[in-house]
């Protein structure tokens, strides 16, 4: 293996292992609410939802400022700087990992024991903070983007995978 492809195996490694430790944490302390009916356990989803978000939000606002502040205000014209490259980068695997959050996350919520319906605040909470570890490492070099990727791609595959199951069991 190249030194780059060890950084990235210990670098997903962590971040399986911390989304592990930190829904479990989370879970732990986070009340779950009391939610009977779809309806209320779909809008405590989305209310979490709303929030994991929001580093997505942030990732439109530098890229939009970015091009607003330099040349490639036109982005027709290819002036976009690496750091504006970067960010459009980190927006896009945003949008995809965001969107397999919320539908794993709505689905979740679904058919998870009432009791354990604060695993949808943890992982909300965890996605915000693995997506922001991403964007920072990738800032800093590429190869460091790994943390954050496998920790919101193996939360994001927990929460789908675990819908399926208790959908289908």
């Amino acid at each position: 293996m190249t030194h780059d492809q060890k950084l990235v195996a210990v670098g997903a490694i962590a971040g399986v292992l911390f989304m592990l430790m930190s829904v479990w944490l989370l879970q732990q302390v986070l009340i779950a609410p009391v939610a009977i009916s779809a309806a209320d356990r779909l809008a405590y989803a989305a209310k979490w939802d709303a929030i994991a978000a929001v580093p997505f939000f942030l990732m439109l606002i530098s890229v939009g400022n970015a091009r607003f502040l330099s040349q490639a205000i036109d982005p027709t014209l290819g002036k976009e700087s690496d750091s504006l490259l970067v960010n459009g980068r980190v927006a896009d695997n945003t949008t995809q990992q965001l969107l397999l959050f919320l539908v794993g996350s709505l689905a979740l919520s679904l058919v998870v024991a009432g009791n354990r319906l604060s695993v949808i605040a943890a992982g909300a909470i965890t996605f915000v903070i693995v997506r922001i570890a991403f964007w920072i490492g990738y800032r800093i070099k590429p190869v460091h983007r790994a943390f954050g990727f496998a920790g919101t791609g193996s939360l994001n595959l927990a929460f789908l995978a675990s819908a399926l199951w208790l959908s289908f069991r």
